[in-house]
């Protein structure tokens, strides 16, 4: 049994940033469980249900809603997202750190979100770009979209920008072992807090 509970690192930052990255490397080096979410869009080439997303249709969404199932929810891209609460709060109690990677809405519904269990957990970090150009060419660079959904893209991620001070942590992207030293360390610092101790 771990000595402290778990936390609860809600990541956010604009398609491109390099979040998701970050989130995976975490958990494939058995640091953190990736808390994986729901969504009503389709795969992307590549992706694999049950390990990038629940992929489910809206009718089970929405069945999901009614049960109040979801620890938060949101709108993004047309499409609808939600993370599962025992996907969550199961590990924290067993003192296992969660990794979400979600948007901006996502994260404020987190952040006011009246469970202690949830509120103890959460230390929340935006991944900010280098530059609106970095970001442009990351997000062409992925070759599945077209130019009008890059053109969405960088819009939406232009607007979910103004939001970094919102959170406790901004990180700055630069490259990728950079970015994961700060990541990781700050996930250190938190496993040292005090309040944290069973």
């Amino acid at each position: 049994m771990s000595e402290r509970t778990g936390i609860l690192l809600v990541v956010s930052g604009p398609s491109g940033s390099g979040k998701t990255t970050l989130c995976r490397h975490l958990a494939d080096l058995g640091e953190a469980h990736y808390s994986i979410s729901c969504t009503t869009r389709t795969p992307r080439p590549g992706e694999e249900n049950g390990k990038d997303y629940h992929f489910i249709s809206r009718d089970d969404f929405q069945q999901k809603l009614d049960h109040e199932d979801f620890l938060e929810h949101a709108l993004v891209h047309g499409n609808l997202y939600g993370s599962l609460k025992s996907e969550i709060v199961s590990f924290l109690i067993a003192g296992t750190d969660v990794v979400m990677d979600i948007d901006i809405q996502g994260a404020e519904k987190i952040r006011t979100c009246s469970d202690p269990i949830i509120q103890r957990a959460l230390v929340d970090l935006f991944v900010m770009p280098p530059s609106e150009q970095e970001l442009h060419k990351r997000l062409s660079g992925r070759g599945t979209d077209d130019a009008e959904t890059i053109s969405l893209r960088m819009t939406n991620a232009l607007e979910e920008m103004r939001h970094w001070h919102r959170y406790a942590f901004r990180l700055l992207s630069s490259t990728r072992e950079q970015d994961y030293a700060e990541f990781y360390a700050i996930l250190t610092s938190e496993r040292l807090r005090v309040s944290r101790i069973k």
